[in-house]
């Protein structure tokens, strides 16, 4: 199995270019000079990522490759540098409909044309606390209600190891509430969540999810290919360890959680969200999320390049696909990360754990 890369590719804002690296300008200087002109390290780059996509892209029998390759590399053929070279994939991306395949390379991000989000459908709040770049959040409120936040989570060293590293700690802050304080339900606020790698996220959540099938994979026909659960710590496909963190006391699969989506809540996210379907006891509060519920795989490209290529869809632990989550009760536009008890999504959030 290749690594799940979950990415999202909702970049709404624009924060401003920063000029090319001294380091990134060299390194486009050894593609193009080691032994290579430009077109032949354009055609090298570009063969392996239609190869890919060939092999592995979700919607690949739609596409009509004998037409869309060669118009591809008649566009390449005008570009004078690699680097220049890479805008291509936006284009290509945009004919084929891969609207969740991202390429990486040290100085940029390519991807399909993105998503925008008008600033009129999301508050002030929320762009706020946004821009302070929030980190994974473990408190208690108002002395019984305990609160998770669970932001995006992008790196790429997916090795068993490192994710381990990653959401043992993220899972601690969690074990530490639950066994220090005496916590009515939990809040799992998954609004700056945008994407990522989900398996941390999930092995942080353990507790609230058990020892239960989670989440699942579908083909381009919408049929079961894979089932994700956890056991025991552990977090596993088709009997595969993925990755695993060291359980602390009891499991808490039966108490109450509500989870908090919004607007920004795509891919990892999304899959972050889906887990807790079909739970019993958790209410979905919140808006819409942003409907990138299809799987990625980090998939090695020439010249320090990775593609997350888009294999499958995402479900449900029972194998229901869902375009985007929509929320059990509605909340929209009244965050308030100032005061958390002031925020709607919170105020409803307690009111489900509350019985209400």
């Amino acid at each position: 199995m290749k690594n799940i890369l979950n990415l999202i590719l909702l970049l709404i804002f624009s924060l401003g270019a920063s000029a090319q690296s001294v380091s990134a300008k060299k390194e486009e200087s050894i593609v193009e000079t080691s032994g290579r002109s430009v077109q032949d390290s354009i055609d090298t780059f570009y063969k392996e990522l239609f190869k890919a996509l060939k092999i592995g892209y979700l919607h690949r029998k739609s596409v009509d490759w004998k037409s869309v390759e060669p118009e591809t590399y008649k566009r390449l053929a005008t570009y004078k540098s690699f680097k220049t070279s890479l805008n291509e994939i936006s284009t290509l991306f945009d004919k084929i409909n891969a609207t969740h395949c991202l390429v990486y390379r040290r100085e940029g991000k390519y991807s399909a044309t993105h998503k925008v989000i008008a600033k009129d459908r999301y508050s002030a709040q929320w762009k706020k606390k946004y821009d302070t770049r929030p980190a994974f959040e473990v408190k208690v409120l108002q002395g019984k209600y305990g609160y998770i936040l669970v932001p995006g989570m992008v790196f790429f060293d997916n090795s068993a190891e490192n994710i381990s590293r990653i959401a043992q700690p993220l899972y601690e802050q969690i074990a530490q509430v639950k066994n220090n304080d005496n916590i009515e339900g939990w809040i799992v606020d998954l609004r700056f969540n945008t994407g990522g790698n989900a398996a941390p996220m999930l092995l942080a959540l353990y507790d609230l999810l058990g020892d239960h099938d989670i989440w699942g994979e579908l083909n381009v026909d919408k049929r079961s290919v894979s089932k994700y659960k956890l056991d025991k710590g552990n977090y596993i496909q088709k009997s595969k360890v993925i990755s695993s963190v060291s359980p602390n006391g009891r499991l808490l699969d039966q108490a109450k959680v509500a989870v908090i989506t919004g607007l920004f809540t795509g891919s990892s996210g999304e899959i972050t969200a889906l887990a807790f379907k079909g739970r019993a006891n958790t209410r979905f509060i919140g808006e819409n999320t942003a409907s990138y519920t299809t799987g990625n795989v980090s998939w090695p490209l020439p010249f320090n390049t990775t593609m997350a290529l888009t294999t499958g869809y995402d479900s449900d632990r029972n194998g229901i696909y869902y375009d985007y989550i929509v929320p059990d009760v509605a909340v929209s536009k009244q965050d308030n990360f100032d005061d958390l008890s002031l925020d709607g999504n919170i105020i409803e959030s307690i009111k489900f754990i509350k019985g209400g």
